[in-house]
Order: structure tokens, then C-alpha cells, then sequence
């Protein structure tokens, strides 16, 4: 979540709303960003799924180990999910890849064109379509 804070200024120019939400108690993220020197670089909405109802419906809960994987989701404007990021629970997130990935479907949306392997913003697209298949 600091790593996320620490570039939310990025995430709002490319108008990026970022939420993070966690099966622990409000009363946890209060202490959480209280005390913690990571807690309190936290500046966005940090939400309590405490039912865990949240988790269980985007597919994240390990219900034997009683905890949340790690994931990120990419929800455009109209509520879709884009894209989504599911780590392991040792592994952090890769905040690089979560911005190059929304940047990605921005571009996409705006020209059409498709993010080929590799691409950083900037780059230009490929075309999307049957008769290009194979050609990229």
C-alpha cells in the first residue's frame, strides 16, 4: 500500500481512482496508519472487507488459510473489470506494471490499436485484428 501511496500523484494524472480494501477491522487500518511508517504514507480510501464478502466474489479468499491473496483490479469507467493482478501472499505487487498496464488499456481505447509484449507508453501499437495475426 506505501508503494501504491508513494506514486498516487502518477495514478491520478493517467485518472486513476485508487481504493484498497483489506479483510482486516477498521479499528486495524486506523492503528495500521497510525503507527506504522507505511501505514501513514497511505493517501486514499482504505476499505474493511471484516465478512470477507468482498474477497470471496472477486475470487481472492483463501478460505482454508482464512486470508486475502494480494491482487490488483483494473475496473474501467463502466465498472468492468480490465485487468486483474493475483499475487502470491509472499510476493508483492508491481506498481510499474499495474501503471503500464492501465496506460496500456488507455492507449487502446483511444487509438484502437493493441499493446504488443514489451510495451511501454509511448510506443506505438499494433493493429488488432484476423488478417494481422501472426504478422507482430
Amino acid at each position: 500500500m506505501a508503494a501504491v501511496a508513494d506514486r498516487i500523484c502518477e495514478f491520478q494524472s493517467i485518472n486513476t481512482q485508487v481504493l484498497a480494501i483489506s479483510t482486516d477491522s477498521i479499528y486495524s487500518h486506523k492503528i495500521f496508519t497510525q503507527t506504522s511508517p507505511s501505514g501513514k504514507k497511505v493517501n486514499y480510501p482504505l476499505l474493511s472487507d471484516r465478512t470477507q464478502k468482498v474477497s470471496k466474489q472477486y475470487g481472492i479468499l483463501n478460505e482454508k488459510e482464512d486470508f486475502a491473496y494480494r491482487a490488483a483490479f483494473i475496473i474501467d469507467p463502466q465498472g468492468t473489470i480490465q485487468g486483474f493482478i493475483v499475487n502470491p501472499q509472499p510476493v508483492g505487487r508491481n506498481i510499474d506494471e499495474l501503471i503500464r498496464i492501465i496506460k496500456g488499456l488507455q492507449y487502446n481505447r483511444k487509438t484502437g490499436r493493441g499493446i504488443p509484449v514489451g510495451w511501454l507508453p509511448g510506443d506505438p501499437g499494433i493493429p488488432i485484428g484476423w488478417k494481422y495475426i501472426g504478422k507482430y
